[in-house]
């Protein structure tokens, strides 16, 4: 049987290489951000615009309270109302003024993989990008984080072309340290409830330490977590022998018994289903994206994730 290479990227992206995520890449990735919208109802408010957020929820100043509604958020019941009544009430909250949307990208060695259409990083920069836009157009303020670097919060063309470039200068080489959980601690520091934050990361990154600092920023804000797999740690490659590099190392893989396959399968789907457990004891929005897909249809999936007593559904 002859050996198979298992590293780098396949064919090639479309507007990249599937390597690295260039600037004009990232900044072509407006015109399907729309996608990530839908059109509104007709609508007797003036105020209305013409999309609804890609993500959920109020903003977080309190206008007033009213009788709870099914779908309405648990996290949003007026307790004090609620007891005072006798009849479970909802606060309504205006929309935020001033609300920022936040991508969090993990740079831990396993997110530059890749052996379909591109790495992990690349694709990770697409989404954020494609999130970015569709922020922009909202109006919202855009920041960028990775581990300690961090693009402040800045509004219009400016604010997210400077978070664009630094996510395409991310995709280009690892930065293991400080790591994911840094870059929440960075994050709590400058998000105001009512924020949004996309984190995109390796199943491998979404520790157990990570679910407190999760969980507080989702306590007042919409928390969306994309885990970006390859296409072989979604599913076994076919019975043979292959080599895995990287610049430094070479490694044999035979990969010829079923029993071996099956076991490839059961790592993969373990390191994902523990991931995506704690996101969900954390009260984030999470599911698992390959690096191969269409990253706007991806992030769409994602997006309209929603969170159910605790668990993302």
């Amino acid at each position: 049987m002859s050996e198979r290479q298992a590293s780098g990227a396949g064919p090639p992206a479309r507007g990249g290489d599937g390597i690295r995520a260039t600037l004009p890449e990232l900044v072509a990735l407006r015109a399907r951000s729309a996608e990530l919208v839908a059109p509104r109802k007709r609508s007797a408010d003036r105020a209305a615009g013409p999309t609804v957020s890609a993500f959920r929820g109020r903003g977080m100043e309190y206008a007033e309270s009213r009788p709870y509604a099914p779908g309405d958020d648990a996290r949003h019941i007026d307790w004090r109302v609620t007891a005072r009544t006798g009849r479970a009430h909802s606060k309504v909250f205006q929309a935020e003024r001033d609300r920022v949307t936040m991508v969090i990208v993990d740079r831990s060695p396993s997110m530059y993989f890749g052996t379909r259409v591109r790495l992990k990083s690349a694709q990770a920069a697409r989404l954020g990008a494609t999130l970015a836009w569709a922020a922009f157009a909202e109006g919202d303020r855009l920041s960028a984080c990775a581990g300690q670097a961090l693009v402040p919060p800045a509004r219009g063309r400016r604010g997210v072309l400077h978070a664009l470039d630094a996510m395409a200068r991310w995709s280009l080489a690892p930065e293991p340290e400080p790591g994911v959980g840094a870059a929440l601690q960075a994050a709590a520091r400058v998000l105001h409830p009512g924020s949004h934050v996309l984190l995109l990361a390796d199943a491998r990154s979404i520790t157990a330490e990570l679910e407190r600092p999760l969980r507080q920023l989702a306590a007042h804000g919409d928390v969306v977590v994309a885990v970006l797999c390859d296409a072989l740690e979604l599913d076994a490659p076919p019975r043979g022998h292959y080599v895995a590099c990287d610049e430094d190392r070479r490694l044999q893989l035979a990969l010829e018994d079923a029993a071996d396959r099956t076991q490839w399968r059961a790592h993969f789907a373990q390191l994902r289903e523990e991931a995506l457990a704690r996101l969900r004891r954390a009260g984030a929005r999470a599911a698992v994206v390959g690096a191969h897909d269409d990253s706007v249809a991806a992030l769409r999936s994602v997006l309209q994730r929603r969170v159910a007593r605790g668990r993302a559904a």
